[in-house]
């Protein structure tokens, strides 16, 4: 009988020990989640057709080609400069590169390839996006890489239309970077490196 009240006893305790840490790891986990190192701002995306951005490959059918559509199959290629206001005339602080596939029969939608360069005052890299676009609604596209500053960035870029009149297009680029725990851990190491020196 003693051992049982022992091992009872034994049981109770190690069943109180692992509540009360699994209760610490979640918090701990909490706390983590506030302090994610985040930046959100926005840029200017300037496409010049035959300028900045080609159709390299003629697409087969659906609609035709207009400031908005571009018929299925189309491929087009782009290297758009990015500024801090919808005027061309702005700060150039980056810069788009990549292409997009017409993917819809009305030629509003594309499976889209960029890697998007910055210069910002405090940040410089490039980072990378893929996934569905509008050409006349905002839509979003997963951020699924970085390089320099950016490197292993987290979020997702917001495209949206602001003027499809003319040559040039432009579309406003909202940016929503986070980076996990461990990448601003290591950010902050090198920048106390580098502050050092």
């Amino acid at each position: 009988m003693a051992l049982s009240l022992r091992f009872y006893g034994v049981f109770v305790v190690l069943l109180v020990s692992l509540l009360l840490s699994k209760a610490s790891s979640t918090s701990h986990h909490e706390h983590h989640h506030h302090q994610l190192k985040s930046l959100h701002f926005a840029l200017f995306q300037h496409e010049t057709i035959n300028r900045t951005g080609y159709i390299v490959v003629n697409g087969v059918g659906g609609a035709g080609i207009s400031q908005t559509t571009t018929p299925f199959g189309t491929v087009f290629v782009f290297q758009d400069p990015m500024t801090v206001t919808a005027n061309r005339s702005s700060k150039v602080v980056g810069m788009a590169q990549g292409t997009s596939v017409t993917s819809s029969l009305d030629g509003l939608q594309s499976i889209s390839v960029a890697k998007i360069t910055l210069r910002l005052k405090h940040h410089s890299g490039s980072v990378s996006i893929v996934g569905g676009t509008h050409n006349v609604k905002p839509s979003d596209h997963p951020v699924v890489g970085g390089t320099g500053d950016f490197l292993f960035v987290q979020g997702y870029v917001t495209s949206s239309p602001v003027n499809l009149k003319g040559l040039t297009v432009v579309y406003k680029i909202e940016f929503h970077l986070y980076w996990p725990p461990y990448a601003a851990q290591g950010c902050n190491k090198i920048d106390l490196i580098v502050d050092y020196l």
